[in-house]
């Protein structure tokens, strides 16, 4: 049953990376410069700025993937290309907070160590994790909640 269940999420991430591929395409040929797809989430992640911007993000996207990271943190470095990826391929936003920045930012967050992160959904957090995460698990996280 578990295979199938997995058959079934890799046909739907694959549906996912397959329609974005296309609208991507389609802006491409239309000459359009939205960083957004068709369900309004922003492909590459955004780099907040403070608590504001934070709150605006979190009210303005229905699910957001938080990632409290520090340049000099080799696990975060790791985790990068995951977190480019579920902001190019998910239907989540995926904010990206640098804790020595934002270091009041980061302990509202509850970000002791890094990377630590904060999936929001409706304006709530309902997960944080701490330590670099496999891209089937933050995938998983991120459908379980759009």
């Amino acid at each position: 049953m578990a295979d199938s269940q997995n058959g079934n999420l890799d046909d739907e991430r694959q549906r996912i990376r397959e329609k974005k591929k296309r609208e991507l395409q389609k802006r491409l040929e239309d000459g359009e410069e939205s960083l957004e797809d068709a369900d309004g989430t922003p492909e590459e992640p955004i780099h907040i700025e403070g608590s504001d911007h934070l709150d605006e993000v979190v009210d303005e996207y229905d699910v957001v993937l938080v990632d409290c990271y520090a340049d000099w943190c080799g696990p975060c470095q790791m985790l990068e290309p995951t977190i480019e990826a579920l902001a190019a391929e998910t239907g989540a936003a995926v904010a990206k907070v640098d804790v020595d920045a934002h270091q009041r930012l980061a302990q509202q967050l509850g970000a002791r160590g890094v990377p630590t992160l904060v999936l929001y959904a409706d304006g709530e957090p309902v997960e944080r994790m701490v330590g670099a995460q496999n891209r089937g698990t933050l995938e998983g996280l991120i459908e379980q909640h759009t």
